[in-house]
């Protein structure tokens, strides 16, 4: 690549990578499932996943320098057709369930911005989960529709909702942790070093697929390492302060967190009004009422919004865009004059629809609903992370045929070990999130929650598998026609 394209440097990729792999969101919801003890998981989930799963990212997209860092791109390099498919299948079907929950979302974030006092947020969860969930799937069908039509706008202002809820997560931290020192109360009452340590037994595995899910992404950063100035000294180095920001932002919003609520007596709705009530009592300290509360309402609804339509549409390309008639049926690339891919816009609304009501059947209120679906998407999302850890594997493998500007490490063997260990993690943390531990063990709301948390990956990566027999069908049906003409 010529050298006038490499204009990003160390801080660009991290400032870039920060973005798109974190959120305040992240350290709320793990605050909730494992309080001050989250401040230890951090720091071995950093140390032993997150950074070497940037650093593979680093080397697949710098190897793979024109599939713009596409996942089924470097399974279809280093693998089969087929693989990559089911790789593309994964990445497009993950996304349903995190469709299923965001208008929630969405819902609980315009509540609080225009009642910061909670009052509306309060009659929301005070709903029935059937009514609750009647409400999101009409947001959701809404929401569809207006993609259909290429709105933009709302990408736009989605981009600059997340910078500002970025802003604010920073705010927080510092405003949170300077908050005891000036009122000289602290939430958490006598907090040693004991209260960072985690209690090593089966809940605590139950919590890792939230730990992985909060620092996923890293994949998208990699069409940007042949963009780097010597991407082999400094995309790594980006990499590398990408982490300590992460590093950074989980402990100290963690500590923040516990100095803001009583770790030892977590709300129960934290999950879902958490980053609320920080911005409502970072608001009564400093004498401001509901101003904190108002604006990150503002921001993170237009993120949601911009989230749900972008995630609409983004994986539906990435699976429909380039499709193999092998394995997808020509039916569902059809798309309208205004390039929406019409039929694929229909499954998604069929298993988004049907995933929006299901759960609603086995929830006992609106929180627990909210926090299933959460945990949901902590099962389910990390599955396509599986895939980078794959090709980075097979990568090694070939490495004789493929070049790469930047090696994470030099050892093909130890490369292929820390990419199976990554793997192994993942799915322990995946397998082992479909256990709830706040209900009671065998109830019937925990049988239906580990069923569905079973059964929701099981049937949407299962339906992929489908597809191939379709296209077949098809072909060969058309191949009749054309007979019949002939």
């Amino acid at each position: 690549m010529s050298n006038q394209n490499r204009n990003l440097n160390w801080s660009n990729v991290a400032l870039m990578g920060f973005v798109m792999v974190w959120g305040f969101g992240n350290v709320v919801n793990n605050f909730a499932t494992q309080g001050l003890s989250v401040v230890f998981s951090w720091v071995l989930l950093i140390a032993l996943y997150f950074v070497p799963y940037a650093l593979m990212v680093g080397e697949l997209g710098s190897a793979f320098k024109n599939s713009q860092g596409g996942v089924s791109s470097w399974i279809r390099s280093t693998s089969t057709p087929f693989l990559a498919f089911i790789a593309g299948w994964t990445y497009w079907v993950v996304h349903v369930p995190y469709l299923a929950q965001k208008p929630q979302s969405l819902l609980v974030a315009l509540s609080w911005a225009i009642s910061p006092n909670g009052e509306l947020a309060s009659t929301i969860q005070a709903l029935s989960p059937m009514i609750l969930q009647t409400i999101v799937l009409v947001i959701f069908l809404v929401l569809l529709y207006v993609s259909t039509k290429g709105i933009k706008i709302l990408k736009v202002v989605g981009s600059i909702a997340g910078t500002s809820m970025f802003v604010m997560s920073l705010l927080f931290i510092v405003l949170g942790i300077a908050a005891p020192a000036i009122t000289g109360e602290m939430a958490t009452p006598d907090i040693t070093a004991s209260s960072f340590i985690p209690k090593f037994d089966f809940a605590y595995l139950t919590t890792l697929a939230m730990l992985v899910f909060a620092v996923g992404g890293a994949e998208k950063i990699a069409p940007y390492v042949n963009n780097t100035k010597n991407p082999s000294k400094n995309f790594p180095k980006g990499m590398l302060a990408l982490a300590a920001m992460v590093a950074i932002c989980a402990l100290l919003g963690s500590v923040a967190m516990g100095m803001m609520f009583n770790a030892n007596a977590i709300p129960a709705d934290l999950m879902m009004n958490g980053q609320y009530y920080a911005f409502q009592l970072l608001g009564e300290h400093y004498g401001l009422g509901s101003l904190f509360v108002i604006i990150y309402g503002l921001a993170n609804t237009a993120a949601q919004l911009s989230a749900i339509v972008f995630s609409i549409d983004a994986p539906l390309r990435v699976l429909l865009g380039d499709a193999d008639s092998k394995f997808i049926p020509k039916a569902l690339t059809k798309t309208n004059k205004n390039g929406v891919l019409v039929n694929g816009y229909v499954m998604t609304a069929v298993l988004v629809s049907i995933l929006i009501i299901v759960p609603a059947l086995g929830s006992g209120d609106t929180n627990g609903l909210f926090n299933m679906l959460v945990k949901l998407n902590a099962v389910v999302m990390p599955m396509r992370y599986l895939w980078v850890f794959f090709a980075y594997i097979m990568l090694k493998k070939a490495a004789s045929k493929i070049q790469s500007d930047y090696k994470f490490v030099k050892s093909n063997k130890l490369g292929i070990i820390i990419g199976m260990w990554c793997f192994a993690f993942t799915m322990f943390a995946c397998i082992m999130g479909m256990f709830p531990t706040d209900v009671e063990v065998f109830s019937s709301q925990w049988l239906f929650t580990v069923a569905l948390n079973f059964l929701t990956p099981v049937i949407l990566l299962g339906l992929g598998l489908i597809l191939p027999f379709l296209a077949k069908r098809e072909q060969q049906q058309a191949g009749v026609m054309t007979e019949q003409e002939a």
